[in-house]
């Protein structure tokens, strides 16, 4: 099979690994044990890629997949590869209209997703949002999906969703060799999925990349962080993010460890789970390891088989590593920066830096990938000056989808993209990032675009105008704060905004704080001087 595409990473990790365990968990449909080896993880891969076959996804179509961590969205995503698909994953804390952009921007052609889950009925949000499905067209609204289906029994009085068993089995017609074959046809450059980033336009964009870059990529990072076959990988990171699909599940296919998907981060459950399961890579962002260390009944749980650790997305307290190696036991510990922009990573510490470089430093370069700071006016300034980090290299996307304005808003005609951070590169290329040219705060490893909050909170028809901005926190780094105009005949409230904000908008996007005012500040030409709101924010939060 061609090398450097998942599909053949796959394949691979079969024949290095056959009988060894690649994936265990308990189901997420009825709670048995599922455990699958490398041999029968392809296999399963092959079926659900027969699947698709026969459903008419071709070389170029995009598959979308909503649902939480578990052994079906990695059959589906890999499965969806092998016929020469895109996978586009679908942030689970997204409400039904942010899901029906992504999926009406991307053009899928079939969802995969699940119904109830945890108090979220998944797909019944959906048809709430775009009403109830056609015999035609599923909804016109969304004129390329053709094809929902559903982990789990299909809800009752649904016949628009098919469930995933009878999805695969509905692959018979193809055989596994067809389906290889597909799979063997599949490029490195060809485009492997589409992560979407909100923006600061407003919207989220797709960001695609190929498979030769993502393997490129994880390939370096896993040999950075020291994952090694027998390796059993709690993956908390949701597989919708890079954090837990590439530089989770498909790095434990790299190198031969085992993949432990884990629904929902709770530090009682997870101690749990390291002790039950022999965890040995635990990554996640400072947030997870601050809760684990501060659990009451930390003592009362093994947690000697633990060994790695990555982790990023905030400032870390230098503490914070001595505590982790010193009580949680870890040998390593790897910091670093990264974008969906760029396969999701850029730079990393190495395992032989001190707890002061990891805590303070996102570490250097990876293999391949070039990292400098620039000024205003694109010049390279001095070794510990602060400047925008620009990064050129194979792990940079190929483009915004469907957006060339965008792409080339983003990256520039040397190949050079701005990442609208700021940040500090030392004399060792050790970055450190200060500051964000663009508005973006980050609120507990999730990143927040002001300006798609502020779209989306305009949506609701008492609102004239709204501006949030990032502010601190001690628990979570940064929450939003949003200042908001009302129409005058409005009397909304701060609780009923909130109210609103919870059902219409990702829980980690709602601002923590409501400010109703008359007016925005503004400047001459008539654009809100965030400046004056981030003081006025700082003042409110030193009185209360």
């Amino acid at each position: 099979m061609t090398k450097n595409t998942i599909p053949s990473v796959a394949a691979e990790a079969a024949e290095r690994w056959s009988e060894a365990l690649a994936l265990e968990e308990a189901s997420i449909v009825d709670g048995s044990a599922v455990r699958l080896s490398f041999s029968q993880l392809w296999e399963r891969c092959l079926d659900a890629a027969r699947a698709f076959i026969a459903a008419g996804i071709a070389p170029g179509d995009r598959v979308a997949v909503w649902a939480p961590n578990c052994h079906e969205w990695i059959l589906a995503a890999v499965g969806a590869q092998c016929a020469g698909a895109a996978l586009v994953p679908i942030n689970t804390r997204f409400k039904a209209k942010e899901a029906a952009y992504v999926l009406q921007k991307s053009g899928a052609r079939a969802l995969v997703s699940i119904g109830d889950f945890l108090g979220t009925d998944y797909l019944g949000s959906l048809e709430t949002e775009l009403g109830a499905p056609g015999s035609d067209a599923l909804w016109p609204a969304l004129p390329g999906l053709e094809r929902v289906v559903e982990l789990g029994p299909a809800s009752s009085g649904s016949s628009w969703r098919t469930p995933f068993a009878q999805f695969v089995a509905s692959g018979a017609s193809v055989s596994r060799s067809v389906a290889a074959a597909h799979a063997e046809r599949v490029s490195p450059d060809d485009a492997s999925d589409i992560l979407f980033t909100s923006g600061t336009t407003g919207h989220p964009k797709g960001v695609v990349t190929t498979h030769g870059q993502n393997v490129r990529a994880f390939t370096s990072w896993t040999e950075v962080v020291g994952l090694r076959a027998g390796d059993r990988y709690l993956i908390v990171n949701p597989f919708f993010h890079a954090f837990g699909y590439k530089a989770g599940w498909l790095a434990c296919l790299l190198r031969g460890a085992t993949i432990l998907p884990h629904l929902v981060f709770d530090a009682g459950q997870v101690l749990k789970r390291i002790a039950k399961d022999q965890v040995s890579m635990l990554p996640g962002p400072p947030a997870l390891y601050q809760a684990i260390l501060a659990h009451p009944e930390l003592t009362s749980y093994d947690v000697t088989s633990l060994r790695l650790a990555v982790t990023g997305a905030a400032s870390i307290p230098v503490d914070l590593i001595h505590r982790m190696r010193d009580v949680l036991g870890l040998e390593t510990i790897i910091t670093g920066y990264g974008l969906t922009e760029c396969c999701g990573i850029v730079a990393m510490c190495r395992y032989d830096d001190d707890p002061e470089t990891i805590a303070k430093t996102s570490g250097r370069a990876i293999e391949g990938v070039e990292m400098i700071a620039v000024d205003d006016s694109g010049q390279p300034v001095p070794s510990g000056d602060p400047g925008e980090i620009l990064v050129r290299g194979y792990n940079v996307m190929r483009g915004y989808f469907d957006d060339e304005r965008a792409t080339q808003d983003a990256v520039d005609a040397a190949g050079w993209l701005h990442t609208g951070d700021i940040g500090i590169i030392d004399e060792r290329g050790y970055v450190r990032i200060t500051d964000r040219k663009k508005d973006m705060f980050i609120m507990g490893g999730f990143n927040c675009y002001p300006a798609e909050i502020e779209n989306l909170m305009l949506s609701h028809p008492e609102l004239v105008s709204v501006a949030v901005v990032g502010v601190p926190d001690e628990r979570m780094g940064e929450v939003g704060m949003a200042f908001v105009v009302r129409r005058k005949d409005s009397s909304l409230d701060s609780d009923a905004l909130r109210a609103w904000c919870r059902e219409n908008l990702a829980n980690y996007k709602v601002p923590r704080y409501f400010q109703l005012v008359d007016a925005l500040p503004m400047n001459a030409t008539g654009k809100v001087t965030k400046f004056v709101l981030r003081e006025r924010a700082a003042e409110l939060l030193r009185g209360s």
